[in-house]
This record gives C-alpha cells, sequence and structure tokens, in this order.
C-alpha cells in the first residue's frame, strides 16, 4: 500500500500513528494531543501542505462553533429543571418493578438526547438511576450501562444529537456536490436504529449485563472497606486524654486518619472539631491495618475489634456529616489534580476514602492519586460542602436524596421548574424549527439561540461558557487538519485504493458494512470525533472510485462512529457509568459488542435501503 506513497503522505500517516498510540495510551490528554497536532502540522508545512491558517482552521469550522453552541444551548434547558422533573416523574412510575425501571430508562433518555447534549442528561439521571434500583431492589449496573446506551443511540435521531453528526455535515458540504445534512435528514433511520438499541437492550442486553454491585449492599460494602475501617477507645489513663480530636485529624500516622468521634451514642467529624478526648470515647478511623496499629501505639488506644463500621457508623442522621458517592465530571476543576492539591480535606471538611476507577479500587495512599474523569469517590463531607459541589458542578453526588422521601415530598419543593422555562424551550423549538426548514444555517441558529437565552435571562453568560466541555472543542479543533492533511497528500486516497480493492471480491454492500466494522473498532478506541474526521474522507473517496453513492459511505461511518459502545472510553457517557456501575472493561465487549455489530448491520441494510449505494 506504501510502495507508491509520497514523502508528505508517509509523514501525515507518521503523525496520525503517533497520535493514535498517544489517544490509546492517554499519555497525556487527549485535547493536548491534539493541539501538538496543530503544531506537528504547521510545523511540517512543506510535507503535509498545511499552512499555519490551516492548522488552526478546526477553530473556525463550522461544526466546532456549532457544538459550542449547543453545549450552551443545552445548558439553558437544564436550567430549567425540566430534566430533573422528568426524572422524579420517571422514578414515580417506575417504583418498585425492574422491567418498568429498564424500559423507562431507555425510553426516556433516548429521545432527549436527540435534542439536548446527553452528557449532562446522563449526569442528571444517575442518581435517579441509582436510586430507582435501589427501590427497585436491583443492582444499580443493571440500569447504569443501559441509562449510556439509550443517550449514544438517542444522538443519532438529528443533526444536532452528536458532534459527530455535525462534523459528518460539514464534510458533507465540502467533499460532496450537495450542501450540508438537513437537521432531520436521517431520522428515519436513526428512529430505526433507537428501536432495535432498546429492543436488544430490554431483552438481549438485559441478560447479559452483569449486577456488579449488590442491590443490597451499603457503600462500606460496596468499596469492600471492611478492613480499612477501624473503632478505637479512648482507654482511662490514655496519654491522649484531653487532645483535641482536630489534631489527630490532621496529624496522621503512616496513612491513617481520624474520621468521626462517636461519644454518647453521637457522631462528629473530627476536622475542625474543637472537642477534646475523653476516657470512653470512640473514634473511627481510615487506614490499613498496618496504619491503624502505628496510630494506636503512639496515641494510647484500644482497639475495637468486635466493632463493625458500616454506612450507619458513618452517616447517622445524627451526625454532621455525610456519606456519599461522588463521580467527577469532564468539567470538574479537580480533574488532574492529586488529592493532596484538591486540599478537599482542608477546604470542604472531605475526605476522600476510596476510588472507584476502571473497575478497580483504590483505597490506601489516595493524597498521590491524580483525579480523572469519571472517578467515583465515596466522600465522607458535610452538608455545605455537599452542596457547593452540586453548586459548582466540580463533584456530581450519585447517592441522591433518598427516593421515598423525594417520591413523598412535593413534586414542586424537589424538582421546581424555572420561570423562564417556556421562554428556553421556546428558544430550542425555535432554533430546531429555523434549521430544519432552512431558515438558518443550523450554526447561525444556534448561536441565535445562545444570544436570546442570554438576554432573555435564561442563562447567565458565565454559566454558558462554563457548559462548553473546552476539553472536547480543542480535540475537534486540532484533529480536523488532519483530515485536510490527509486529503492534500494523498492519504485518504491511497487508503482508499486499499479498500476498493476488497470491492473486487466482494459486493458493494459488504464493502459498505466494512466501513461501518472498521469504523466502529476505530470509535470505540481513538473517540468518535477522531474517527469521523479520518474516515470521511477515506470512505468518500473510496466511494467514488467503486463508482457508488459517496453519501451513503459517509452516513454509515456517521452512524457507527456515533454508536461506540463496546469500551468504556469510546464515548463519554460510557466513562460516567464506569464507576457507578462498578464495571469491568469487559462488560462493556461483552453486552456493547454485540450491539455495535447489531447496529453495523441494521446501519448498512437502512443507508442503502433509504439512500442506496
Amino acid at each position: 500500500m506504501f510502495a507508491g506513497a509520497s514523502t508528505g503522505t508517509l509523514v501525515v500517516f507518521g503523525l496520525i500513528a503517533a497520535a493514535l498510540v498517544l489517544f490509546v495510551t492517554e499519555a497525556i490528554p487527549n485535547d493536548v494531543t491534539a493541539i501538538g497536532i496543530v503544531v506537528a502540522l504547521a510545523a511540517l508545512e512543506p510535507w503535509t501542505g498545511v499552512s499555519s491558517r490551516g492548522a488552526i482552521s478546526g477553530f473556525a469550522n463550522t461544526a466546532t462553533v456549532t457544538i459550542v453552541a449547543m453545549y450552551m444551548l443545552s445548558a439553558g434547558i437544564n436550567a430549567t429543571g425540566l430534566v430533573e422533573r422528568l426524572g422524579v416523574r420517571l422514578a414515580a412510575a417506575t417504583r418498585g418493578s425492574e422491567t418498568r425501571a429498564l424500559a423507562a430508562t431507555v425510553l426516556t433518555t433516548g429521545p432527549i438526547a436527540g435534542f439536548v447534549n446527553n452528557t449532562p442528561v446522563v449526569a442528571v439521571f444517575i442518581p435517579m438511576i441509582t436510586d430507582l434500583a435501589d427501590e427497585s431492589g436491583v443492582s444499580p449496573s443493571k440500569l447504569l450501562m443501559p441509562l449510556s446506551y439509550a443517550a449514544i443511540l438517542g444522538g443519532t435521531l438529528t443533526l444536532i444529537g452528536t458532534s459527530t453528526n455535525l462534523l459528518a455535515s460539514e464534510f458533507a458540504a465540502t467533499l460532496l456536490p450537495r450542501g450540508p445534512i438537513g437537521m432531520f435528514e436521517f431520522s428515519a433511520l436513526g428512529v430505526v436504529v433507537l428501536a432495535v438499541g432498546t429492543a436488544y437492550l430490554l431483552t438481549v442486553g438485559r441478560r447479559l449485563t452483569p449486577a456488579r454491585i449488590p442491590a443490597d449492599a451499603d457503600l462500606v460494602e460496596e468499596f469492600d472497606l471492611d478492613e480499612f475501617l477501624t473503632h478505637v477507645r479512648v482507654p482511662p489513663g490514655s496519654d491522649s486524654l484531653g487532645t483535641p480530636v482536630s489534631d489527630l485529624a490532621e496529624r496522621t500516622a503512616a496513612g491513617a486518619t481520624v474520621l468521626q468521634l462517636r461519644r454518647d451514642g453521637t457522631g462528629s467529624l473530627a476536622v475542625g472539631s474543637d472537642r477534646r478526648l475523653r476516657s470512653g470515647d470512640v473514634l473511627v478511623v481510615h487506614g490499613t491495618p498496618e496504619s491503624v496499629e502505628s496510630l494506636r501505639a503512639e496515641r494510647d488506644l484500644r482497639t475495637l475489634g468486635d466493632r463493625e463500621v458500616t454506612d450507619e457508623t458513618l452517616a447517622n442522621a445524627t451526625t454532621d456529616g455525610v456519606l456519599d458517592k461522588a463521580l467527577v465530571p469532564e468539567t470538574s476543576t479537580f480533574v488532574g489534580e492529586t488529592l493532596a492539591e484538591t486540599r478537599l480535606r482542608e477546604v470542604y471538611d472531605t475526605r476522600v476514602l476510596a476510588i472507584r476507577r476502571e473497575g478497580e479500587l483504590l483505597r490506601t495512599g489516595l493524597d498521590d492519586v491524580e483525579l480523572a474523569v469519571g472517578d467515583l469517590l465515596l466522600v465522607r463531607t458535610t452538608p455545605e460542602s455537599a452542596a457547593h459541589f452540586a453548586e459548582s458542578g466540580d463533584l456530581v453526588s450519585v447517592d441522591a436524596e433518598g427516593l421515598d422521601r423525594l417520591l413523598d415530598a412535593d413534586v414542586e419543593t424537589v424538582a421546581p421548574l424555572s420561570p423562564r422555562t417556556p421562554v428556553a424551550v421556546g428558544i430550542m423549538v425555535g432554533v430546531v424549527m429555523a434549521a430544519a426548514l432552512g431558515v438558518l444555517p443550523v450554526v447561525i441558529a444556534a448561536l441565535a439561540g445562545v444570544f436570546l437565552m442570554v438576554v432573555t435571562g435564561c442563562l447567565t453568560p458565565s454559566d454558558a461558557y462554563g457548559a462548553v466541555s473546552w476539553n472536547v472543542i480543542f480535540l475537534l479543533a486540532g484533529v480536523i487538519p488532519l483530515g485536510l492533511a490527509m486529503e492534500r497528500t494523498g492519504g485518504a486516497a491511497l487508503i482508499a485504493e486499499g479498500l476498493v480493492a476488497t470491492g473486487a471480491v466482494l459486493p458493494t454492500v459488504a464493502v459498505l458494512l466494512l466501513f461501518s466494522l472498521v469504523t466502529g473498532v476505530l470509535a470505540n478506541v481513538i473517540t468518535p470525533v477522531a474517527t469521523v474526521v479520518l474516515m470521511i474522507p477515506i470512505a468518500v473517496d473510496a466511494a467514488a472510485r467503486l463508482g457508488t453513492n459517496g453519501f451513503a459511505f459517509l452516513l454509515v461511518v456517521t452512524f457507527a462512529s456515533a454508536t461506540s459502545f463496546s469500551t468504556p472510553v469510546g464515548y463519554q457517557t460510557n466513562l460516567m457509568v464506569y464507576g457507578p456501575g462498578g464495571y469491568e472493561f469487559a462488560d462493556f465487549v461483552r453486552v456493547g459488542g454485540p450491539l455495535q455489530l447489531l447496529l453495523a448491520v441494521v446501519t448498512t441494510a437502512g443507508v442503502t435501503l433509504l439512500w442506496g449505494v
């Protein structure tokens, strides 16, 4: 294949190979890799054919600008409280039934994701689904993966459903003799994909999805902390008598930390406490058995081996602290910082007891752990700090209020709607209709919607900018020039020529299916955005060489990129449910792999029937 390749083609292939390695290994963040691509393409212009202006053209790309605007519009809709209100109604309707809970989760999330960015939707629904699973007596693992998959499926319904759809529209306008893709141009196929995916999740997928977290597990059991939480008592005559509790909380011995003081049947946080130790006081200590023994010997304390530390111990209603599970979202300011650098303990009276990451539990040496998107933290915190995290978005609570209390309360109290809800919804409908009817290009319609959201008070400027996942935007803007370099150096044509060779032995429909399968594999490894940028130019070139419908090949690549189910890193929502569901990597392969193969066939058949090849 590379025998006739030019020097420029080989240079671009080398850059792509380096980028793929960095995307897969995540040695550096993907958005930083994308910035490196921009620099390399411009620095190597004599070979890549991409000037400095071309290298940064991704930032001015209409798809990039549209995606920024859609993040903001989604934030305006989320601020109305409609999603929370829908979650409460969902919980009330499905209470106590696993079947109804699963069906409602999938059937509700999918349609929403067709119009609103699915990442915040999934973030809002995770606590609801977790509580719903508890109320229904099922493992949350059985519902959270379908939640993510339904959000992914819903993205195929409209042009604005996912960033890959918008990118594909841009490619359709530049690589094919036609304009951008219409708002609902492929919605018929999207409905079929959503229907088939839903049927799979409710039948085969339901049986394949594992119950990783026991339905009745408390948090201590869920994070396997039995050996890392210990009661110690202050005996008469102890050297620690009169010592401030906060002194023990702040001065650790070999990693052991005092979390709570229990006196007269009540508990209080140790951090910041001005109480002094008395004879008979009981302390709850977090640490390895060795570190607890070191603390016990240093402070002249006694271990209470016959008393077990449970959820109720740490989160009893009489204490001034709460035990919670918290997810690290992609917008968190804590991402990339070690726990020590976040100063959660000092500033927010919050102690991280364990971290669930990619199927593993981290329970020791946590101060040196660098937080990543998707980490699930077991925290001991205060109600005030929990409220702050919810407001700032730095951490997303996965253990929401008790479902019984939520459902028994007035819905207007627990899920109030903003007075500007009709305005925000009207603006969103106007954006969709203006783009669908061709009154305005989708990018202008989206920007107009953002303008109206802000001037009508539905969205503040700071909330608008804060809603954008800038790492995704930089990734998008950074990889777009790669497609440009592939075209200019002949790289896309060279790969297309190799794939076209399969047309000598395979029918066109089979070649179309092959593109779907290859694209799906790449999307699960290097992100859907990068995959669309690399594969669409190749697919369109291959279609031209085969003398077939280029738009059909473009659509197959688009749908295959947008439906990446087989790994937790292929799509952001998969990463979000990875920790809360207690999943292992192989779970996504086992449940998502068959779904991806099924949809590859369905999509190929649908494109062939609707658009022809």
